[in-house]
């Protein structure tokens, strides 16, 4: 029998073909409230794959979130075929609801050929054996959740996450700029290369700002903190499978001005290094009007 977590993830991403050029997407609700920006990413990048030879394979992307996506409406997707070339073709992709772009995103692909190489090396960290699912953890504070909330959050996930240097984000404390997931599918990936792909551009967007949050001892769940994604880059170097465990390591070289920047890196168990991120976020302190209680940061 299928794995039904996997299997909820990789049909998300599988978009649904309305015309020539023009795709339709659903939408997962995580507890953020709004439309998650990985998934953007991934069914971007999805649609984008559509539109070029079977034999070829992204090698970059990079987005741009415009505005906040409502989990109520399905996403339009329209791919520009901006250039096919020998080895390398180029696709401009923009997400819409309400007749209004959301995200927008370019990425090109590659035939693929042989070069030169070298990597940087992995940490060495514990297997992930080692540590235990974030899943569990959440569900062991469950009743600290907010009520409207711990459906969402305490559901099945397609993704196993086991952080390597936890965070307590019911008490987090300050803590340098970095942090170690080892990450893969709750299931095996039937699909080929673009599904793997896809699966870990979504997974890409997690936990990237937290690690700009770390140092400051704060968590996405900090009331006091608004934090949204605003551009989203992503080089895949080399093949791999999402469903085999990927340590994923990120660090936060600087914020200030009322952003953050992250950066990470993917490794296979056997240390290759197959893709690197690059994300910049708003990280603002809410702030109150005196006496009101009423937020009066400017929603950007």
């Amino acid at each position: 029998m299928p794995d039904e977590p996997v299997c909820s993830l990789v049909e998300l991403l599988d978009l649904e073909n309305i015309e020539l050029n023009i795709y339709r997407g659903t939408n997962r609700d995580i507890g953020t409230g709004r439309i998650y920006g990985g998934q953007a990413l991934a069914q971007s990048l999805v649609a984008a794959r559509r539109t070029v030879e079977a034999d070829w394979s992204a090698h970059s992307l990079h987005g741009y979130f415009i505005l906040e996506g409502d989990l109520s409406l399905p996403v339009v997707y329209f791919v520009d075929r901006l250039r096919d070339g020998r080895s390398y073709a180029t696709r401009r992709v923009t997400g819409i609801q309400n007749g209004a772009a959301i995200f927008n995103m370019s990425a090109s692909f590659h035939r693929r050929e042989e070069g030169v190489s070298h990597q940087m090396e992995m940490p060495s960290v514990p297997p992930p054996d080692a540590f235990r699912p974030e899943l569990e953890t959440i569900r062991e504070h469950a009743e600290e959740i907010p009520r409207a909330l711990r459906g969402v959050l305490t559901q099945d996930r397609p993704l196993d996450i086991r952080a390597v240097d936890a965070v307590d984000p019911f008490d987090p404390k300050p803590g340098v700029p970095r942090q170690m997931y080892w990450i893969r599918t709750n299931g095996r990936i039937e699909g080929g290369t673009t599904d793997h792909q896809a699966v870990l551009a979504y997974a890409s967007d997690f936990g990237l700002l937290g690690a700009a949050l770390r140092p400051h001892g704060l968590t996405f769940r900090d009331p006091r903190v608004m934090v949204a994604s605003l551009d989203h880059a992503l080089w895949f170097h080399r093949p791999f499978r999402a469903d085999a465990w990927l340590l994923y390591v990120v660090d936060s070289p600087a914020s200030g001005l009322g952003r953050g920047f992250s950066r990470g890196t993917f490794f296979t168990r056997e240390g290759e290094l197959v893709a690197s991120v690059a994300q910049e976020g708003v990280v603002r302190m809410r702030r109150s009007e005196p006496g009101t209680g009423v937020d009066g940061s400017d929603g950007s």
